[in-house]
């Protein structure tokens, strides 16, 4: 069983916690909030006693064996680098850290302690996106990606009412490629691996964040599109398409369905079946990678490719954090 603590008091905690529960592998000891009476009101709603309001306390007590992060954007690497130097475990949601050098610097530490650092990105995990990889030899050649992740914020018209919502604030390592794009990215080098080369596009707001954007992945015999947007509603599905057929997937960052279409063959469908809270599957093979001292594991590589790129399309961009001039020492 594992023993693990919460950072972070929010919705997509609560959904981590049920997804943990649910696999039996795991058991909630403790609650982070930089108020005491936010991580008290939290934990009461699962009759759990242990809470903190400070960082240093929780990564050195005996109670955690892993630790479960979901902070703003930029203190994801710090945060993980407190509790990996105490030799604790880390699972740290989307994305891992604001840039490059803080994952690298992360994965370095980790290894060091024999700890497994995990990213939680769900779309990678699900047993739809496990179904698109077998499928991928039905299309024939690949010719043509076209992933889209496009959803307008709830957060925007406070933005546009002259409010500085995280979501749009780069002082928390955010914007439209960080939060959304990072999602159908993941999946594209997931499948397809590292591209030969990459282009990027993308929007500005005044904050100084990126709205909206593109990327293009460029790979021997195909390119991945990728469009990404926190200031618009995408309701198309992403597609595959092979010389022998194309494949359709809803909702590329939990892979909802999966249709096969071929020449002259009626449609195929082949959505599997999924658990709702789609984090199941993530926290299924932390748990598993944990058990299984497994340090070195893929999701890692993947983590570094994702972030190399995103860290460099934001420079092309001319997205800057505060977080890129204060580099994990």
């Amino acid at each position: 069983m594992i023993r693990f603590g919460v950072i972070g008091t929010n919705w997509i905690t609560d959904s981590y916690i049920e997804a943990a529960l649910k696999t039996g592998k795991y058991q909630l000891a403790a609650v982070y909030s930089r108020q005491i009476e936010n991580a008290q009101e939290f934990a009461a709603k699962y009759d759990v006693s242990l809470c903190f309001d400070s960082l240093e306390e929780m990564s050195a007590s005996d109670a955690l064996d892993a630790v479960y992060i979901a902070s703003p954007n930029s203190l994801h690497g710090p945060q993980a680098k407190l509790f990996i130097e105490q030799g604790k475990h880390v699972i740290g949601e989307k994305p891992l850290a604001s840039n490059i050098a803080e994952v690298d610097a992360l994965i370095t530490m980790a290894r060091e302690k024999g700890v497994v650092l995990f990213e939680a990105m769900k779309t990678t995990y699900t047993p739809n996106f496990q179904r698109i990889r077998e499928a991928l030899p039905k299309l024939g050649k690949l010719r043509k990606v076209y992933f889209s992740y496009c959803q307008l914020s709830s957060r925007y018209s406070k933005y546009l009412n002259g409010e500085n919502p995280n979501t749009f604030n780069p002082a928390f390592s955010n914007g439209s490629l960080m939060d959304i794009g990072i999602y159908p990215l993941s999946a594209a080098i997931g499948l397809f691996g590292e591209p030969n080369s990459f282009t990027a596009q993308g929007v500005l707001l005044d904050s100084g964040v990126d709205a909206h954007g593109t990327l293009v992945l460029h790979y021997s015999q195909f390119d991945v599109v990728i469009s990404h947007s926190k200031v618009s509603d995408g309701l198309i599905p992403s597609e595959l398409q092979g010389e022998q057929g194309t494949m359709l997937v809803d909702g590329i960052s939990e892979c909802k369905s999966v249709m096969l279409h071929r020449p002259g063959e009626p449609a195929l469908e082949l959505t599997q079946s999924q658990e709702e809270n789609v984090m199941y599957y993530e926290a299924v093979e932390f748990a598993r990678l944990v058990e299984k001292q497994h340090i070195d594991h893929s999701g890692l590589a993947r983590t570094q490719i994702v972030n190399t790129i995103i860290t460099q399309a934001r420079n092309v961009v001319g997205v800057r954090f505060p977080a890129d001039e204060d580099m994990l020492v």
